[in-house]
């Protein structure tokens, strides 16, 4: 399947207010929060674009918005809650509360747990219209239950679920964990390392495969190394990415394999 991927050097501000109304599809894409990275200075009107994304987004499209929270003053700031209901102030529902677990971390304050998440926020446009849910956690035990196969009702009370089949690989828990960094863990090419703030190209391909199909538009508004674009790539969507630091258009294009 031929399929086409745009970039384009600007704030994504104005590459959106450039989209058709009820054009994409999904959009997957990981900010700058709060002042884990300066990135020279640039910060964004999340407000504006979180309505310029429910204007772009078809009805039953999805947002994937993996975001984290800084420490400041002794106090985690929650902006990542903020953002999230913020998205449903403005009529996106929250889908569902996602974990991206990390393999590796950084180091906090002496008198906190290592962290190593960030939340995947799936916001939708209505109902999503598209849920290929993956399967590959194995069951611990498959077989067919038959009237053996007790569940719990709301009331406290037990019955029996009639002819129930467990598979042999069931659908994923909304914990994802992946290894973290450049080449040869959370990214497979050179280019990527040259970034500062990437996350790994298997994590953005699940979630590309999960609320999208074949032909269908994705975008990445801060597109940073082109992650999510060379995903599209390998599973055949078209991609549209922002990203307003000019300095990265070589580590994007490299990966998108235009040199």
């Amino acid at each position: 399947m031929q399929t086409t991927q745009i970039y384009k050097i600007c704030d994504n501000l104005i590459g959106i207010s450039e989209l058709q109304n009820n054009s994409i599809d999904l959009t997957v894409t990981s900010p700058p929060y709060d002042n884990l990275r300066t990135y020279n200075g640039y910060s964004f009107d999340f407000e504006k674009l979180a309505q310029g994304l429910y204007r772009v987004t078809k009805e039953g499209g999805v947002v994937v918005w993996i975001v984290g929270d800084a420490t400041i003053k002794g106090s985690e700031t929650g902006t990542s809650f903020k953002q999230a209901l913020y998205f449903k102030e403005i009529g996106f529902n929250l889908h569902d509360t996602m974990i991206y677990q990390k393999t590796g971390c950084s180091m906090p304050s002496p008198n906190r747990y290592l962290s190593n998440f960030e939340y995947m926020f799936i916001i939708s446009k209505g109902k999503p219209k598209t849920h290929n849910l993956i399967e590959d956690r194995k069951n611990r035990f498959p077989k067919r239950w038959g009237k053996g196969r007790k569940v719990r009702n709301k009331d406290g009370t037990w019955s029996y679920r009639e002819n129930y089949v467990a598979k042999e690989y069931g659908r994923r828990f909304n914990i994802w964990k992946y290894n973290n960094g450049g080449q040869g863990y959370g990214n497979s090419d050179k280019f990527a390392n040259k970034h500062p703030a990437t996350f790994p190209e298997q994590l953005a391909k699940d979630h590309v495969l999960s609320w999208s199909n074949e032909g269908d538009t994705v975008l990445d508004p801060f597109l940073g190394s082109g992650t999510t674009l060379k995903m599209c790539i390998e599973t055949n969507r078209n991609g549209i990415g922002f990203e307003v630091a000019g300095k990265y258009e070589p580590i994007i294009r490299g990966r998108l394999k235009h040199d």
